[in-house]
């Protein structure tokens, strides 16, 4: 199956993620990643999803999804036409003979030393999928002891704004 970024503009308010993702539920989608935040307009938020899905299905759940009330604009984000990028938070054991190693690997990745304990760091990453998979393989022979990732955030590369088109069509 490929995967698929969606960029979904929703009117924010109370219940609207749920509808979004119940409906990726309903059709048996796993999501990827999911990531909802709000945009430079007010009262209204953007949902970007990952799904792994077959184009006639992708399909047929984004004519679903612009079919409920709250969705103004969804938007497919193709890979070479977009800026993705992921957010980490990894939990590395590092005593004071590993200390120096784990910090000069966070930094081949431009990643930062965020926490530092008596047995371990903890360091933050931003990129795309590729650098933070590679990043944690260099990690892991130090022992990764907790990882919590961020959903994916992505935007269409250009001038050109999904919410500009958005916000004509909400206002006339």
């Amino acid at each position: 199956m490929a995967r698929h970024t969606l960029s979904v503009l929703v009117e924010d308010v109370p219940g609207v993620l749920t509808r979004v993702a119940g409906l990726f539920a309903r059709r048996a989608f796993n999501i990827h990643s999911l990531a909802v935040g709000p945009t430079e307009i007010k009262g209204l938020s953007r949902i970007t999803v990952v799904v792994d899905a077959e184009g006639d299905l992708l399909e047929q759940v984004t004519k679903q999804l612009n079919k409920l009330i709250n969705v103004i604009k969804i938007v497919e984000l193709m890979p070479d036409a977009s800026v993705r990028r992921d957010h980490i938070l990894v939990k590395v054991r590092a005593d004071a003979a590993t200390r120096l190693q784990v910090t000069q690997a966070a930094d081949l990745f431009r990643a930062s030393v965020v926490d530092v304990s008596t047995d371990s760091l903890i360091i933050e990453a931003t990129g795309n999928a590729e650098k933070i998979h590679a990043l944690l393989a260099v990690l892991e022979p130090f022992g990764i002891r907790e990882i919590v990732q961020a959903g994916t955030l992505a935007l269409g590369r250009g001038s050109k704004s999904m919410s500009d088109r958005a916000l004509r069509s909400v206002s006339a």
